[in-house]
């Protein structure tokens, strides 16, 4: 995972996935109702055979270097309550995933922070295209997302925008570049690459996000790269 420095440049006009309520069907992405200007790509999906021992190994190490900085993250934060990440429920498929709240059933393709139930959770499925067509950053990008949102819910009220989605993107490219910086994620070459091309894969003229609640292409792009480049403050303000 190569995020010594998360450049702005390399995310310009790209948007991170976030899943929370997706639908789509991974293997039959329809059309945009309406031309984009932002950059895109095709939403991927699982052809073939995927490493998965590998994958899982990716998914193990995202965690820990995510939960290990919001960890050191908090220590550092005078009058901050301790930390304790949230439950890592892990991989699904399909509607086999763990209920949340009232919601009997999983999302396939998806991936969710549950606050009921304080756990996050994705689709095996949508981390194993990405994984395939893209790269490891696609399994950072995703997990670190849906940490943000879990921060979210240990943060006082006032903190937390209601642009809920923005600043998940935003606190996810914090968490990204904060354990880069402390070490935590090791460096490989063409990482940056596989950042820009996992973002554009999932910009808003696909139908994985909704614009109304997640913003669109540009402002995702913004609010991921002021986390990269001010670290947590710069989400919280």
């Amino acid at each position: 995972m190569d995020v010594a420095r998360l450049s702005a440049a390399a995310l310009t006009a790209v948007v991170l996935v976030t899943a929370c309520t997706v639908t789509t069907d991974p293997q039959e992405v329809p059309a945009p109702a309406e031309p984009s200007t932002s950059s895109t790509a095709p939403a991927p999906t699982v052809t073939g055979t995927v490493d998965r021992a590998a994958m899982k190994s990716d998914e193990q190490a995202a965690v820990s270097a995510v939960d290990a900085f919001w960890r050191r993250y908090f220590a550092d934060q005078p009058g901050q309550p301790q930390y304790r990440g949230p439950r890592v429920a892990g991989a699904y498929v399909g509607t086999n995933g763990p209920p949340c709240g009232g919601e009997p059933e999983s999302v396939p393709f998806n991936a969710v922070y549950c606050r009921p139930g304080d756990f996050v959770a994705w689709d095996d499925n949508l981390m194993a295209a990405g994984y395939q067509q893209i790269g490891d950053a696609w399994i950072y990008l995703i997990i670190a997302h849906e940490w943000g949102h879990a921060i979210q819910a240990r943060l006082s009220a006032d903190r937390v925008s209601v642009a809920a989605e923005l600043q998940a993107d935003c606190l996810a490219g914090a968490a990204l570049q904060g354990a880069a910086d402390d070490g935590l994620i090791e460096i490989e070459p063409g990482d940056s690459e596989e950042i820009a091309r996992t973002l554009a894969a999932v910009a808003d003229d696909y139908p994985w996000t909704d614009v109304s609640d997640h913003g669109n292409a540009e402002q995702r792009t913004a609010a991921f790269n002021a986390g990269v480049e001010g670290g947590v403050p710069a989400c919280l303000t």
